[in-house]
C-alpha cells in the first residue's frame, strides 16, 4: 500500500467514525479478556491493518505477516488449541523465550501484582490450579472475540525485526481503540505454534509472534474491570537538563 492509498484510506473514514484521538486511545488501551458477540466489519479490520502497516521498519523490511480469522475457521483453531491445552499439554512449549528463567526486581513484583489482581477478579483462589488453567485457557477462545488475529514472523531475522513487530502490533492496537474496539495481544498462542501452524498452514520457517483478539468489550464481565498501574516517568527516565 502506497503512501498515497493509506493517506486515501484515513480519509474515506470520516472523522465521525472515530470515537479516540491518539492520545485518547493509547491511554485506554487495556487487555480486555472478553467480548461481546457483535461482529467487527471486516473492511474496517482491513483499514486497521492498512494503516498499521505505516510502522516503521529497518530498511523498510516490513517483518509482519498474519492470519485473520472469523467464524468457523476461528471456531476450528480456537477448538484445536484447547483440546490440546487441556487434554494434552505435554511436548508444547514456545518457540521462543518471552520471559527470564528467573524472574527479579522490580519485573517479580509487577507480575505477582497483575496476575493476583486478575485472579481476584476472576474468582480464582491462590493455588486452585484447575480454576488457573480454566482461565488461561480463556486465551484459547480469543476471549470471546469476533475476530482473531495470529502474527508469525520468518525464523531468519534477527531482535531489530522483532522490535519493528512491536510497532506494527502497538499500532494495531492504538488505531482499534481509535474507532471503539479493544483487543488483547496474547502471548500464550505461540506454546500451541506446532497445533496453530497446522490449523493455519503456517510454514515451518515462520515462527508465531503472538495472537492479538479484536471485537467491542463485554463491559459486563468482572475481569474486565482491571486497571493495571505504570511506573511513573521519573522511575524509569533520567532527565539530563543542565
Amino acid at each position: 500500500m502506497n503512501v498515497a492509498n493509506a493517506f486515501e484510506a484515513v480519509i474515506n473514514h470520516t472523522a465521525a467514525d472515530v470515537s479516540h484521538t491518539p492520545e485518547e486511545a493509547i491511554v485506554s488501551r487495556r487487555s480486555v479478556r472478553g467480548f461481546l458477540p457483535d461482529p467487527v466489519p471486516m473492511e474496517l479490520v482491513r483499514h486497521i491493518l492498512e494503516v498499521s502497516a505505516r510502522a516503521p521498519s529497518g530498511t523498510n523490511m516490513q517483518p509482519w505477516q498474519g492470519h485473520v480469522m472469523v467464524g468457523a475457521k476461528l471456531k476450528a483453531l480456537c477448538d484445536a488449541v484447547r483440546d490440546a491445552h487441556f487434554n494434552s499439554p505435554e511436548g508444547h512449549e514456545k518457540e521462543y523465550k518471552y520471559y527470564p528463567d528467573a524472574f527479579f526486581e522490580p519485573y517479580l513484583g509487577r507480575r505477582r501484582k497483575v496476575g493476583l489482581d486478575l485472579y481476584k477478579l476472576a474468582g480464582v483462589a491462590k493455588g486452585d490450579t484447575a480454576k488457573m488453567r480454566e482461565q488461561s485457557g480463556r486465551n484459547y477462545l480469543f476471549f470471546d472475540a469476533p475476530v482473531g488475529m495470529m502474527f508469525t514472523i520468518d525464523k531468519r531475522l534477527e531482535i531489530g525485526s522483532w522490535l519493528d513487530y512491536g510497532m506494527f502490533l502497538q499500532n494495531i492496537m492504538t488505531i482499534a481503540r481509535q474507532y471503539g474496539l479493544h483487543t488483547c495481544p496474547q502471548a500464550a498462542w505461540p506454546t500451541y505454534h506446532s497445533v496453530v501452524k497446522e490449523q493455519l498452514g503456517i510454514p515451518e520457517d515462520q515462527t508465531v509472534v503472538c495472537g492479538i483478539a479484536l471485537g467491542y468489550e463485554d463491559t459486563g464481565l468482572v475481569e474486565n474491570t482491571l486497571r493495571t498501574e505504570r511506573e511513573p516517568v521519573d522511575g524509569f527516565m533520567t532527565f539530563h537538563t543542565d
